[in-house]
Protein backbone atom coordinates (compact mmCIF):
# COMPACT_ATOMS: atom_id res chain seq x y z
CA UNK A 1 0.00 0.00 0.00
CA UNK A 2 1.26 3.36 -0.89
CA UNK A 3 0.02 6.27 0.73
CA UNK A 4 0.49 10.05 0.29
CA UNK A 5 0.97 11.44 3.77
CA UNK A 6 0.53 15.23 2.57
CA UNK A 7 2.93 18.79 1.91
CA UNK A 8 5.89 18.48 3.97
CA UNK A 9 7.69 15.76 6.26
CA UNK A 10 7.34 18.74 9.02
CA UNK A 11 3.38 18.43 8.58
CA UNK A 12 1.71 15.92 7.12
CA UNK A 13 4.54 12.82 7.33
CA UNK A 14 5.03 14.05 11.26
CA UNK A 15 1.08 13.52 11.66
CA UNK A 16 0.84 10.57 9.64
CA UNK A 17 3.70 9.06 11.65
CA UNK A 18 2.65 10.30 15.04
CA UNK A 19 -1.08 9.89 14.45
CA UNK A 20 -2.12 7.72 12.04
CA UNK A 21 0.19 5.20 12.17
CA UNK A 22 -0.28 4.92 15.93
CA UNK A 23 -3.76 4.88 15.81
CA UNK A 24 -4.41 2.73 13.12
CA UNK A 25 -1.64 -0.08 14.39
CA UNK A 26 0.45 0.35 10.67
CA UNK A 27 3.94 0.77 10.58
CA UNK A 28 5.68 2.52 7.06
CA UNK A 29 8.56 0.35 5.85
CA UNK A 30 10.00 3.18 3.32
CA UNK A 31 9.57 7.16 3.15
CA UNK A 32 9.74 8.46 -0.44
CA UNK A 33 10.53 12.27 -0.48
CA UNK A 34 10.16 14.23 -3.75
CA UNK A 35 12.06 16.72 -4.55
CA UNK A 36 13.04 18.57 -7.22
CA UNK A 37 16.22 20.62 -8.63
CA UNK A 38 13.90 23.52 -8.90
CA UNK A 39 12.86 23.92 -5.07
CA UNK A 40 16.80 23.16 -4.42
CA UNK A 41 17.74 26.17 -6.33
CA UNK A 42 14.65 28.32 -4.85
CA UNK A 43 16.23 27.57 -1.32
CA UNK A 44 19.41 28.32 -2.74
CA UNK A 45 18.20 32.02 -3.27
CA UNK A 46 17.62 31.77 -6.81
CA UNK A 47 14.37 33.57 -8.19
CA UNK A 48 11.72 31.58 -9.62
CA UNK A 49 12.60 33.62 -13.22
CA UNK A 50 16.18 32.03 -12.99
CA UNK A 51 15.43 28.51 -12.62
CA UNK A 52 16.01 27.71 -15.92
CA UNK A 53 20.33 28.27 -15.64
CA UNK A 54 22.40 25.69 -14.57
CA UNK A 55 23.54 26.91 -10.89
CA UNK A 56 25.19 24.19 -9.37
CA UNK A 57 26.22 26.24 -6.06
CA UNK A 58 22.34 27.30 -5.88
CA UNK A 59 21.26 23.58 -5.77
CA UNK A 60 23.90 23.09 -3.02
CA UNK A 61 23.02 25.84 -1.11
CA UNK A 62 19.25 24.60 -1.08
CA UNK A 63 19.60 21.05 -0.28
CA UNK A 64 19.71 21.67 3.76
CA UNK A 65 16.18 21.98 3.91
CA UNK A 66 15.69 18.68 2.33
CA UNK A 67 18.35 17.25 4.89
CA UNK A 68 15.89 18.33 7.27
CA UNK A 69 13.24 16.74 5.86
CA UNK A 70 15.09 13.47 5.79
CA UNK A 71 16.66 13.47 9.27
CA UNK A 72 13.08 13.93 10.40
CA UNK A 73 12.19 10.88 8.79
CA UNK A 74 14.62 8.64 9.48
CA UNK A 75 13.82 9.90 13.55
CA UNK A 76 11.21 7.54 12.78
CA UNK A 77 13.48 4.63 12.15
CA UNK A 78 12.49 4.51 8.61
CA UNK A 79 14.76 4.33 5.43
CA UNK A 80 14.54 7.51 3.14
CA UNK A 81 14.06 7.67 -0.72
CA UNK A 82 14.15 10.55 -2.13
CA UNK A 83 12.37 10.93 -5.41
CA UNK A 84 14.06 13.39 -7.94
CA UNK A 85 11.10 14.67 -9.51
CA UNK A 86 13.02 15.70 -12.62
CA UNK A 87 12.65 18.60 -14.96
CA UNK A 88 13.87 19.25 -18.53
CA UNK A 89 15.27 22.01 -17.37
CA UNK A 90 17.84 20.01 -14.73
CA UNK A 91 21.11 19.97 -15.74
CA UNK A 92 23.37 16.27 -15.17
CA UNK A 93 25.42 18.53 -12.99
CA UNK A 94 22.44 19.78 -10.37
CA UNK A 95 21.23 16.23 -10.71
CA UNK A 96 24.15 14.88 -9.34
CA UNK A 97 24.73 17.62 -6.51
CA UNK A 98 21.56 16.62 -4.93
CA UNK A 99 22.24 12.79 -5.30
CA UNK A 100 25.24 13.62 -4.05
CA UNK A 101 23.51 15.36 -0.82
CA UNK A 102 21.24 12.86 -0.19
CA UNK A 103 24.02 10.29 -0.35
CA UNK A 104 25.41 11.90 2.88
CA UNK A 105 22.88 12.41 4.51
CA UNK A 106 22.53 8.62 4.62
CA UNK A 107 19.80 7.97 2.07
CA UNK A 108 19.43 7.72 -1.35
CA UNK A 109 17.87 9.47 -4.64
CA UNK A 110 16.40 8.57 -7.48
CA UNK A 111 15.49 10.18 -10.42
CA UNK A 112 12.13 9.74 -11.73
CA UNK A 113 10.90 11.24 -15.09
CA UNK A 114 7.60 10.40 -15.12
CA UNK A 115 6.70 13.84 -16.69
CA UNK A 116 8.42 13.29 -19.54
CA UNK A 117 8.06 9.02 -20.25
CA UNK A 118 5.06 8.14 -18.11
CA UNK A 119 4.91 5.25 -16.11
CA UNK A 120 8.35 4.21 -17.64
CA UNK A 121 10.18 7.42 -16.08
CA UNK A 122 8.90 6.12 -12.61
CA UNK A 123 10.20 2.41 -12.81
CA UNK A 124 13.90 2.89 -11.03
CA UNK A 125 12.40 4.32 -8.38
CA UNK A 126 9.31 2.28 -7.92
CA UNK A 127 11.66 -0.69 -7.97
CA UNK A 128 14.14 0.02 -5.69
CA UNK A 129 11.46 1.69 -3.28
CA UNK A 130 9.83 -1.75 -3.04
CA UNK A 131 13.45 -3.36 -2.77
CA UNK A 132 13.44 -0.95 0.29
CA UNK A 133 10.26 -1.73 1.30
CA UNK A 134 10.45 -5.53 1.12
CA UNK A 135 14.19 -5.53 2.93
CA UNK A 136 12.50 -5.13 6.27
CA UNK A 137 14.69 -2.33 7.27
CA UNK A 138 12.50 -0.08 8.87
CA UNK A 139 12.19 -0.28 13.16
CA UNK A 140 9.66 2.36 12.79
CA UNK A 141 8.82 4.43 16.16
CA UNK A 142 6.56 7.43 16.73
CA UNK A 143 8.50 10.17 18.31
CA UNK A 144 6.86 10.29 21.77
CA UNK A 145 5.22 7.42 23.80
CA UNK A 146 1.37 7.29 24.39
CA UNK A 147 1.86 8.13 28.14
CA UNK A 148 3.94 11.64 28.02
CA UNK A 149 2.30 14.46 28.81
CA UNK A 150 0.72 16.43 26.65
CA UNK A 151 3.02 19.28 26.98
CA UNK A 152 6.01 17.12 26.72
CA UNK A 153 4.45 15.44 23.73
CA UNK A 154 4.54 19.08 22.25
CA UNK A 155 7.78 19.95 23.57
CA UNK A 156 8.93 16.64 21.38
CA UNK A 157 7.29 17.95 18.30
CA UNK A 158 8.90 20.84 18.63
CA UNK A 159 12.20 20.26 19.48
CA UNK A 160 12.04 17.62 17.14
CA UNK A 161 10.72 18.50 13.81
CA UNK A 162 10.55 21.97 14.29
CA UNK A 163 14.08 22.36 15.92
CA UNK A 164 12.35 24.79 18.67
CA UNK A 165 15.04 25.63 21.52
CA UNK A 166 11.64 25.52 24.04
CA UNK A 167 8.04 26.03 24.38
CA UNK A 168 6.78 28.80 26.01
CA UNK A 169 3.00 27.85 27.73
CA UNK A 170 1.55 30.24 30.11
CA UNK A 171 -0.17 28.64 33.32
CA UNK A 172 -3.60 28.51 31.59
CA UNK A 173 -2.34 26.57 29.04
CA UNK A 174 -0.45 24.10 31.06
CA UNK A 175 -3.72 23.83 33.73
CA UNK A 176 -5.80 23.33 30.32
CA UNK A 177 -3.41 20.62 29.21
CA UNK A 178 -3.51 18.67 32.88
CA UNK A 179 -7.17 19.57 33.10
CA UNK A 180 -7.73 16.90 29.56
CA UNK A 181 -5.01 14.93 31.33
CA UNK A 182 -6.78 14.66 34.09
CA UNK A 183 -10.29 13.86 32.29
CA UNK A 184 -8.50 10.80 30.56
CA UNK A 185 -7.53 12.64 27.09
CA UNK A 186 -3.82 12.54 28.18
CA UNK A 187 -3.00 9.30 26.19
CA UNK A 188 -4.24 10.58 22.64
CA UNK A 189 -1.25 12.08 19.91
CA UNK A 190 -1.26 15.57 19.35
CA UNK A 191 -1.96 16.96 16.72
CA UNK A 192 0.85 20.08 15.81
CA UNK A 193 -0.15 23.11 13.79
CA UNK A 194 2.76 25.27 12.59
Amino acid sequence: VVTEAGFGADLGAEKFMNIKCRKAGIAPSVVVLVATVRAMKMNGGVVKADLGAENVAAVQAGCPNLGRHIENMKSFGVPVVVAVNHFITDTDAEVEALKAYVADQGAEAIVSRHWEHGSKGAMELAARVAEVADANMANFIPIYPDDMPLLEKIEAIAKQIYRANEVLADQQIRDQLKQWENQGYGDLPVCMAK
